[in-house]
């Protein structure tokens, strides 16, 4: 029962998209019909500048690491405190609060990650430096670091559960940057 209530309120986190936040409380604009449109840090920085960017980025990257502390505080297993940022990036990326139009969940994957284990967020900032200067594109390398997060983590922990619950969580990260990647044509 713990663990069913924790994912809903994780979800509904999720929702609170803080580009949203930020751009109405301080700056009296809706994100959404700015720029991409997208309720993200990436939009918030470009339309309404770097405060928005970073008060954007550290609230979601919040959602992810709260909802990951809640996990360990009630003892649960490493890979049910995956399922955990599985529910929030789902929250992030198509939140019921916004007719299921959200952003695209990087800043809560990256909050949730570290929360979880930094060491893996550490792989793939590494992976991301070396990918940049060859690849020429922030999110193409971003990405493809991010991509590489379960393998870190198995590498690190050996733990297949765990390593299972990432691949899905990665996977929803790349679903929801499909149009950022190559050979997409759109569905």
């Amino acid at each position: 029962m713990d663990i069913a209530i924790l994912l809903i309120v994780a979800y509904l986190i999720g929702n609170m998209l803080m580009a949203t936040v930020v751009g109405n409380l301080f700056f009296h604009q809706d994100i959404r019909s700015a720029g991409s449109g997208n309720p993200g840090a990436r939009n918030a920085g470009r339309v309404l500048g770097k405060t928005a960017f970073v008060l954007t980025f550290i609230g979601d990257a919040l959602k992810g690491a709260i909802i990951v502390l809640i996990a360990k505080w009630m003892g649960m297993d490493e890979w049910l405190q995956l399922v955990c940022v599985l529910a929030v990036m789902a929250g992030h990326i198509y939140p019921v609060l916004h007719k299921f139009r959200g952003g695209q969940g990087v800043s809560a994957f990256i909050g949730g990650m570290l929360a979880f284990n930094p060491l893996v967020v550490t792989c793939f900032v590494v992976v991301f430096l070396l990918f940049y200067p060859i690849l020429r594109n922030f999110s193409i390398a971003g990405l493809s670091a991010m991509a590489l997060s379960p393998l870190f983590l198995f590498g690190l922990t050996k733990e297949w559960p765990q390593t299972v619950i990432a691949i899905l969580v990665v996977l929803l990260l790349l679903f929801a940057h499909r149009k950022d990647l190559p050979g997409y044509k759109g569905v």
